[in-house]
């Protein structure tokens, strides 16, 4: 019985497992997309995010907990270069993103098993998806409103004087 066993094994065992994914992660970090089934993007989706996370420049203010955040994702990802790459451009893009860094996208079916692929990409180095969408502010919004209102309003009156006084 499989109680409790939340994971997807992918038909491995432990040790190809976690060779696997630490292959495809460091293939991911490295070219931004890869192509792969469905199961495995899946997998790798839970395997890569955390790493991500302990990359963010915010979870590294000081040296000691910089180094160990290298150290344990070092431990993970097993490729010096992708770990260079990741706490540089990577954790210098996602920054300001509180998850969800990966985007499954999928593709149909293979020709020779036809099995369901996939393409599994970061985020924010997708230019041609996000092309089309405005920049988000980060504001927080307080549930407790009114002060914000009177400050919006003064400036657009502003500017219409402006512009009645250029025609």
């Amino acid at each position: 019985m499989r109680h409790g066993k939340k994971f997807n094994h992918l038909g491995r065992t432990a040790a190809h497992r976690k060779a696997m994914l630490a292959n495809m992660a460091s293939s991911l970090i490295e070219h931004k997309r890869i192509n792969t089934t469905v199961a495995k993007a899946k997998a790798l989706k839970q395997f890569v995010e955390p790493l991500i996370t302990k990359a963010k420049t915010e979870n590294n203010q000081t040296t000691e907990k910089g180094t160990h955040n290298r150290r344990v994702v070092f431990a993970s990802l097993r490729n010096k270069y992708a770990v260079t790459e990741l706490f540089g451009a990577v954790a210098e893009k996602v920054g300001d993103r509180p998850g969800g860094y990966t985007r499954i996208i999928k593709l149909g079916n293979r020709l020779g098993d036809n099995a369901d692929m996939a393409m599994i990409e970061l985020v924010d180095f997708n230019e041609l998806y996000n092309a089309g969408k405005p920049a988000k502010k980060s504001t927080r919004r307080s549930r407790r409103g009114g002060g914000k209102k009177a400050e919006v309003a003064a400036p657009v009156a502003e500017t219409k004087t402006t512009d009645d006084s250029e025609e």
